[in-house]
């Protein structure tokens, strides 16, 4: 059975920090992408940032470029999303989302976010 178990969701000022972790089940984690998209209310759910399993290679949405980092640790299946300097913009119901990723014709991966299999959420929440 696949699991992406979140946690490190909250409330948080604008201009603070959060770090949301995945732990992730079920699959081959070098197979697969994994990553984060958030929705937030009124809106449509958006790719945040996804990380490939097999090479480490990294998709951020531009909105997230240079304020989030994301990370794996293979050893543990488990997916890291450093969130610095949130705006309230932000806040969001974000998941951990898991695909099988795509690869150009010479073989490079494409770590952009997708759906195959998601997580329950967790809030984060940003005040301005």
């Amino acid at each position: 059975e696949v699991q992406l178990v979140e946690s490190g969701g909250g409330a948080v000022q604008a201009g603070g920090s959060l770090r949301l972790s995945c732990a992730a089940s079920g699959f081959t984690f070098d197979d697969y992408a994994i990553g984060w998209s958030r929705q937030a209310p009124g809106k449509e759910r958006e790719g945040v940032s996804c990380i490939a399993g097999s090479d480490g290679s990294t998709y951020y949405a531009d909105s997230v470029k240079g304020r989030f980092t994301i990370s794996s640790d293979n050893a543990k299946n488990t997916v890291y999303l450093q969130m610095n300097s949130l705006k309230p913009e932000d806040t969001a119901v974000y998941y951990c989302v898991a695909a099988r990723p795509a690869y150009s014709s010479s073989g490079e991966v494409n770590a952009a976010c997708g759906g195959d299999y998601w997580g329950k959420g967790t809030l984060v929440t940003v005040s301005s």
